[in-house]
């Protein structure tokens, strides 16, 4: 199961320098593996295991998540706004599902 659109935000406008946080929130179930289901069956595991960020071609967060982390991950990180450019947020979960957003950033 791929994850949903997430529900990113950032300023609407900044200037070049200005230092921005960026906040993500990632609806996914994040099944560990460690659970059965009614029949006693093991549920498969199913995580998101590798989140990133970009503006423009430049990697500018990147986190790794492991079997503990909760159902729908909120992540937030700050930023230096180098000039305009584009963000760019993906992310792979662990049926092969890779989700990718993209969103212009306002510079002036």
């Amino acid at each position: 199961m791929a994850a949903s659109k997430p529900r990113v935000r950032f300023p609407e406008q900044a200037q070049a320098g200005d230092v921005i946080e960026i906040k993500a929130l990632i609806t996914h179930v994040m099944e560990t593996g460690n659970r059965k289901d009614a029949d006693g069956k093991p549920i498969p595991r199913n995580i998101i295991h590798t989140f990133t960020a970009h503006y423009d071609e430049a990697l500018i967060f990147k986190a790794e998540f492991g079997s503990g982390i909760a159902a729908n991950p909120y992540v937030s990180f700050f930023f230096k706004v180098p000039g305009p450019g584009e963000l760019r947020v993906s992310w792979q979960d662990d049926e092969g599902g890779e989700t990718i957003e993209r969103y212009p950033l306002n510079v002036v």
